[in-house]
């Protein structure tokens, strides 16, 4: 037999929201039982819902029958003697395995796990339904953190970073003793007028602010670090960048040194264009050019750099004029270029071991 029940709108906010409660308490029972009502008020068949939340039909009609007597009421349990449900040993080396593989893999629309979404994990996989509380416990005990995560271009080559670990850095090293060669890593950078903005203290339902000029104009950068010394090449500019420009600063690098230069860069178009490689031809004998793998920033330390300039430089600033910008970012220019010790220690992954260097995230 099926029945056709109707819940008002409240009534169905009202189950909701115990039904989060439920969840946040670890309550599986009471779980089952608001998820069956719903159910029926879904217009889902008892036979539906009975098999959905893994109890007899005769069961449904019971929770049914006591909802409409009691109301919310009925929403209760006495509190059970019985050992709580735990997971095994096995069943947490396997819930490792799952979230390290990501929400992805285990079927959810969503690259980042919450503690609701591993709560519900786990009670998917192993029927065992943990407070939402304790689950953040458990994850660190199992050697997880909450991180903010970052992004990573699916279109790496993970054997072309290999390579870079495990043969170009090496030979890049054993070259560069040959020649007493400098090892600069370069990048560019554009640091905008309209600044960024972090988090800060302000009254409960007062959402601070801090002006911006809205003008979609930025101070462009290139930039090089030496692997051996910790010194600082850099060239600030208000046009875009290009091959020409590009080349400028580079030249700019060889009359600064008479050693020769080992270069390594991304794949910029002004990077690897006809005229930029007729530039190295021209200049072989003071420059040798090494390109890292595609979508691979986080192999180059300059990036680090950049970030800590844009930290000193434009964070939390305002700028009402574009030369407020650029003088603030030279001033951080120059200061980081006489702290060759800090610049050193961004080359930590590099220092560490010839090959430790990290594998895509």
């Amino acid at each position: 037999m099926n029945i056709s029940i109707r819940f008002t709108r409240p009534t169905i906010k009202l189950l909701i929201q115990r039904l989060e409660q439920a969840y946040a308490a670890g309550d599986l029972r009471l779980v089952r039982r608001i998820s069956a009502l719903l159910g029926l008020a879904k217009n889902e068949t008892v036979s539906e819902v009975a098999e959905t939340v893994s109890v007899s039909r005769q069961t449904i009609y019971n929770w049914l029958k006591a909802f409409m007597l009691e109301g919310m009421d009925s929403l209760t349990y006495r509190w059970s003697r019985g050992r709580k449900s735990r997971l095994t040993k096995t069943q947490k080396k396997r819930l490792v395995e799952l979230i390290k593989a990501g929400p992805l893999e285990a079927g959810y629309a969503t690259g980042c796990w919450t503690s609701l979404l591993i709560q519900q994990l786990i009670l998917r996989e192993f029927g065992v339904l943990y407070n939402r509380h304790y689950v953040c416990e458990l994850l660190h005990n199992l050697g997880f953190s909450f991180q903010k995560a970052k992004f990573v271009s699916d279109h790496l080559d993970e054997e072309a970073r290999r390579k870079w670990r495990e043969e170009m850095w090496p030979e890049i090293l054993r070259l560069a003793k040959e020649k007493d060669a400098m090892i600069l890593f370069e990048d560019e950078v554009i640091f905008a007028q309209w600044g960024s903005l972090g988090y800060t203290w302000a009254p409960v339902g007062q959402q601070p602010v801090v002006k911006t000029t809205g003008k979609r104009k930025g101070y462009k950068v290139f930039g090089a670090i030496d692997f051996f010394s910790g010194r600082f090449f850099y060239q600030g500019l208000e046009e875009r960048f290009n091959s020409e420009r590009y080349q400028n600063f580079l030249r700019q690098i060889l009359n600064q040194t008479v050693k020769h230069v080992i270069l390594i860069q991304d794949g910029a178009k002004y990077h690897t264009s006809k005229a930029t490689r007729a530039f190295f031809e021209a200049h072989k004998d003071r420059l040798t050019v090494f390109q890292l793998p595609s979508y691979s920033p986080d192999y180059n330390p300059i990036e680090f750099l950049w970030k800590k300039m844009k930290q000193r430089a434009t964070h939390n600033r305002y700028f009402p004029v574009f030369e407020a910008l650029a003088s603030s970012v030279e001033e951080a220019l120059a200061y980081f270029a006489s702290q060759v010790e800090e610049i050193k220690s961004l080359m930590g992954q590099y220092v560490e071991s010839p090959v430790a260097l990290p594998a895509a995230a």
